[in-house]
């Protein structure tokens, strides 16, 4: 067994001030590296890979089983240390509860009497630690950590019942955190339901019943569709266009929707396109980003109604010409085709000009209508799935635009249009303070699980009370004299070993 040099008082020096009974010490003078390893003949042996262990949490996921071993693995006994050396697993570790065989991207630290792994399992994840680690992994493919750089980390030994006392409130302050994270999630969860219980009480009348009982002389929807037919045939003979009319819902399609209120009509998108305009496809091709080129929208830039314009990419003004069809004026509705299907967004007018990828179709909605109200008709999650349902399998899901524009709408009065959206917008603006709310706490939780962390390992976590507590152990003892015990005992392992 190589023998690990000890840290110099000069090396000791640079290193934050400690407890004056804790120790600073090499990692691989006090914790054992196994190296047993289960040649693989077939035996069904509870196996864990680097997919198994939770990052940051130190536990396992539940795809964890036994398996048959038909390959080289390390082996690890119940009580060992597991730590992934691997980037970007250098935040995987777990203290094993059973016997069994994991990667060989997986280092096994060997369990001792002295020293208790689990304070050794925090200290593996503490940020200080896994950044460190990564910035010092190397390799081009698969980059990991070497075990020389590992073995000579420094490592705050505490006396025992200290390292006891540390690993107990570190789990009692985990568990509260986690509840509350737990609470964080599931109210996530709850907006999304109260999300999708607003649109659909919107495109059912509900949201704006009152409203409309206050009305005197609202137009029917029938009203303002058979205008935009109008418009549309009137377009069509101006351009001496041959343009096939759009058939409108036979009584059999309308007998499988449901019932709206009053003056309220079902249509297809295509009854409700602006004249000289039908949904397309974006660019084929873009090319490459250019800093001067013409914004490209594509599927990851449609996110929650909205086009993030941060990021957008730019392509030559050649390829984007080639694509006139789907120059964006502003107000169109735009819909993911391709991956993540029915991702909607309304062009935003700032990005007057831009042209759209191909797995985004452009779907421009008559001016007579607010082009909102139609998004955030398919924001619903019904749209969301029939839309999927529809698509096909390429090598990504794929949708038609066909299938778009055969799409169903209900449709109402512009007035109360205008009225829906501006209820609907009400209500999720509150939703969408909430939410930030949330991600802004779940991301102080992180903080503040690594903010217990460096306390624990600068030995500021514990109380007077608590300190008093363990100083009073019958097992307590200087770090110095457990540094010695453990060197002894690992010197006793490796004897072992060689034997």
């Amino acid at each position: 067994m190589k023998t690990i040099k000890s840290l110099t008082e000069v090396e000791i020096a640079e290193f934050p001030k400690l407890p004056e009974e804790w120790k600073w010490a090499r990692l691989g003078e006090i914790h054992i590296l196994k190296s047993d390893k289960h040649k693989g003949s077939g035996e069904s042996l509870f196996y864990v890979g680097l997919e198994h262990i939770k990052k940051d949490q130190g536990t396992l996921t539940e795809d964890v089983k036994v398996d048959v071993i038909n390959t080289v693995k390390n082996s690890f006994k119940i009580g060992d240390l597991l730590y992934g050396k691997l980037r970007p697993y250098l935040n995987k570790v777990y203290l094993a509860n059973e016997d069994g065989v994991c990667s060989t991207d997986i280092l096994v630290f060997e369990s001792t009497p002295s020293l208790n792994l689990n304070y050794s399992k925090y200290f593996f994840l503490s940020y200080k630690f896994v950044n460190d680690m990564t910035h010092n992994s190397s390799g081009v493919n698969l980059p990991r950590v070497s075990t020389k750089y590992l073995q000579e980390y420094p490592f705050p030994l505490a006396p025992p019942p200290e390292q006891r006392a540390i690993v107990s409130k570190i789990e009692l302050l985990f568990s509260e955190l986690d509840n509350g994270i737990a609470n964080l999630k599931l109210a996530q969860e709850q907006l999304k339901v109260y999300r999708q219980a607003v649109l659909k009480k919107a495109f059912e009348g509900e949201l704006t019943k009152k409203w409309r009982e206050q009305q005197t002389d609202l137009p029917d929807a029938g009203d303002l569709l058979e205008q935009i037919r109008r418009e549309r045939e009137e377009a069509a003979k101006a351009f001496n266009k041959n343009k096939k009319i759009t058939s409108l819902l036979s009584n059999t399609e309308l007998a499988n929707l449901s019932i709206l209120p009053t003056g309220w009509k079902w249509a297809k998108i295509d009854e409700i396109l602006q004249p000289n305009r039908e949904c397309a496809y974006g660019v084929l091709q873009p090319g490459d980003d250019l800093p001067e080129g013409i914004l490209l929208v594509r599927v990851g830039d449609i996110f929650n109604g909205k086009v993030d314009t941060s990021g957008m990419k730019r392509i030559s003004p050649e390829i984007a010409n080639k694509y006139q069809r789907t120059f964006l004026e502003g107000g169109e509705l735009l819909i993911s085709l391709v991956g993540a299907i029915g991702r909607t967004a309304i062009a935003p007018i700032q990005i007057k000009g831009a042209n759209v990828a191909r797995a985004v179709g452009v779907v421009p909605i008559s001016k007579i209508l607010n082009p909102y109200y139609i998004e955030y008709f398919f924001r619903r999650a019904e749209k969301v799935h029939e839309l999927t349902s529809q698509s096909h399998e390429v090598a990504r899901k794929t949708l038609n635009l066909e299938d778009v524009k055969k799409a169903t709408v209900t449709i109402c009065s512009f007035p109360e249009q205008q009225a829906i959206v501006q209820e609907i917008e009400t209500r999720l603006s509150v939703c969408d303070k909430i939410e930030l709310d949330i991600e802004e706490n779940l991301e102080k939780a992180e903080a503040l699980r690594q903010s217990i962390l460096k306390k624990a390992f600068e030995g500021k976590l514990l109380n007077e009370r608590e300190l008093a507590e363990v100083r009073g152990a019958e097992d307590w003892e200087p770090a110095e004299v457990l540094l010695e015990r453990v060197r002894v005992e690992k010197a006793d392992s490796g004897k072992k070993g060689r034997s």
